[in-house]
């Protein structure tokens, strides 16, 4: 045994002793996924290893193929699981196994219940894998050494989950990683070899590198001379995506997806494709089943993993689709790059650019088939992944009307303010002569179902879209139509139904403005600076007042965004509406001008400002001014 050296205990980082003690008090449901994490790791530090060797051979060192061994002692109550991967210093021990070094670790400790299903699946989100190593051991250790180093730059790690790890340097003559679990009571079942091989068989049997285990006592015929000797390979060892599709059942694809997606649930869809001809390449995409924390995280790394001839390169190449498509998850293995390809290869190669354009159109695709195929798993998806899809307009103009397909909206046709509506439902419904697809963006959908906007919309029964997500403003900036039909926001600007009014209506509606010319410019002066514009409103049949946005201007969900990022946003200010035919617009014309009008101008303005979900800037003036006209009333 090698002497010890260098020994230190530390403490773990605060959140790994909470995620520790959720583990040891049997968070998984499975225990037996841990030796999925581990094989998986397993796997990951292989694939690193050659990957860095491609540039420096002499990693490699004489090693010989790449292999994950596991082993089982029933007497002692442990289980070895041991690879000749890229292996880890003594800094990595500690930083990789002592803390979670992802941002994110909040938000996973806030979202676990207890509840062992659900919690499972947020240890997979977060990859934090190697600590399921405490579902079945009491006890962990850890023998390492990285690639390049001296021997006696291994490193020996243990702990019991506790709360402290031990770290110490020892000599190691192979570079790897081997992981010692001592099993809990009760955990005796995975010092079991066949126990072990049905894991793997279940699990792991699409992993690129073989995992062996001790050859199997012979027979009761004894055929087998070698047998009790050496090891063997347990796993099929063939990258699944370079397989035939008809050979591949769906229950393989989802392991290996739940592999490369370090993920406990099962994607949504998948494809499988091999592409021959002036580019070849290979791919296998998955939609998860749920959003990865850092989703929206501005650092994080997301993309495929990419192999060159199978040979792995990155496991976050994300050259191969736009950033909109970021959840996606997958497989590309292509003939046609070169091993020692770098990210400035691969961001102006035009093969890449190619792959990237039918990658981008296969995933389009395989999300329409989702929506057409399965609405309650589309639902789900669109649930998890709505809001990044909606920034593919700005991003992708080339497939803009193929991604707004894949819209779901809230819209005035259903009450329940779910996103089930698609634009192709939205033409389905339109009237005859409606030429427009009619929206309202505003800050949640119970403030939008009884937005004034809406008054006119429904008299007509004609339907509008329901747009309450933070980035929908700024979408809606860069989708301009759809099948031809020009999108109209009903708070902005002048509205203009076109054919949805006959000659009648409009005849009425001049003769309305005509009439009110004096009451326009009355209000105005009684409002003054904080109105653009006041006019005679067309939306309006209940209420009194309405404020619309200016058509050139912000409005106030990209105001509320823009100022959250710390710009700079030029002022703008409302168009104020008024309802001639409203007994409280009839009374206030009926007033003499003075600061009894001046007051109920400014009452019918802020109420027109909360209708709108714009909050008021003097709320206290505005309460005074409502008491008076209160107490004037009361006497």
């Amino acid at each position: 045994m090698s002497i010890e050296t260098h020994k230190e205990t530390l403490g773990f980082q605060t959140e790994v002793k909470q995620l520790l003690q959720l583990m040891i008090h049997s968070l998984y449901s499975n225990q037996e996924i841990f030796l999925r994490e581990l094989v998986s790791n397993a796997s990951d530090a292989i694939d690193n290893l050659r990957f860095q060797a491609i540039a420096r051979p002499e990693l490699l060192e004489g090693q010989g193929e790449p292999r994950i061994r596991i082993s089982t002692d029933k007497d002692a109550g442990t289980v070895t699981i041991e690879d000749n991967g890229i292996g880890m210093s003594r800094d990595e021990v500690v930083a990789n196994l002592g803390t979670i070094a992802r941002s994110g670790t909040a938000e996973l400790l806030r979202g676990m219940t207890g509840e062992q299903k659900k919690d499972s699946q947020l240890i997979g989100q977060f990859g934090v894998g190697f600590y399921s190593s405490f579902i079945v051991a009491d006890r962990v250790e850890v023998f390492t050494r990285r690639a390049g180093l001296a021997a006696g730059e291994g490193v020996h790690w243990s702990s019991t989950g506790e709360g402290e790890f031990e770290v110490a340097s020892i000599d190691k003559a192979e570079p790897g990683t081997r992981i010692v679990l001592h099993l809990k009571e009760g955990a005796g079942e995975f010092a079991d070899d066949w126990r072990l091989r049905g894991i793997i068989k279940r699990y792991a049997d699409h992993i690129g590198a073989a995992i062996e285990m001790p050859r199997q006592a012979a027979d009761e015929a004894g055929e087998d001379d070698n047998a009790g000797t050496g090891w063997e390979s347990v796993n099929d060892a063939s990258a699944l995506w370079t397989r035939p599709r008809n050979e591949i059942g769906d229950d393989e694809y989802r392991a290996f997806y739940q592999h490369i997606a370090h993920d406990f649930e099962d994607p949504l869809a998948w494809s499988h494709n091999k592409v021959e001809g002036n580019l070849e390449y290979t791919s296998l995409l998955y939609v998860p089943g749920r959003a990865g924390f850092d989703l929206y995280h501005r650092d994080a790394n997301h993309g495929l993993k990419l192999y060159v001839q199978r040979v792995f390169i990155t496991d976050r190449a994300d050259q191969f689709l736009p950033n909109y498509l970021r959840f996606v998850r997958g497989v590309v293995d292509s003939g046609d790059l070169s091993l020692n390809v770098s990210r400035e290869i691969l961001q102006n190669s035009p093969a890449v650019a190619s792959m990237k354009t039918a990658l981008t159109r296969r995933v389009l695709d395989m999300l329409a088939k989702l929506a057409t195929d399965d609405t309650d798993k589309y639902a789900k998806f669109w649930a998890q992944f709505g809001e990044v899809l909606k920034e593919g307009p700005a991003e992708d103009a080339g497939n803009r009307e193929k991604i707004a397909a894949l819209f779901r909206f809230a819209s005035t046709h259903d009450d329940s303010g779910k996103p089930s509506v698609s634009l192709a439902d939205y033409l389905g419904r339109m009237h005859d002569g409606q030429d427009k697809i009619y929206y309202l963006v505003g800050e949640s959908h119970t403030q939008l179902r009884n937005n004034p906007h809406l008054e006119v919309f429904r008299k007509k029964g004609v339907e509008v879209l329901l747009l309450s997500d933070r980035i929908d403003e700024w979408m809606m900036g860069y989708l301009q139509e759809f099948d031809g039909k020009g999108f109209v926001d009903v708070g902005r600007g002048d509205l203009d139904l076109g054919k949805l009014d006959s000659s009648e209506d409009k005849a009425r509606q001049e003769e309305i403005a005509k009439a009110s010319e004096g009451l326009v410019e009355r209000i105005k002066g009684a409002l003054g600076e904080q109105v653009s514009q006041v006019r005679v409103s067309h939306r309006l049949t209940e209420s009194p007042a309405v404020l619309a946005v200016g058509e050139h201007d912000i409005g106030a969900q990209m105001r509320h965004l823009l100022e959250a990022s710390g710009q700079a946003v030029p002022e703008s200010k409302p168009v104020f509406e008024f309802n001639p035919e409203h007994p409280l617009i009839q009374r206030l014309d009926r007033e003499a001008a003075g600061e009894r009008f001046d007051a109920l101008s400014h009452i019918l303005f802020e109420q027109a400002s909360l209708a709108a979900g714009h909050g008021l800037k003097d709320p206290a003036g505005y309460v005074g001014r409502l008491n008076k006209l209160l107490i004037e009333l009361a006497g």
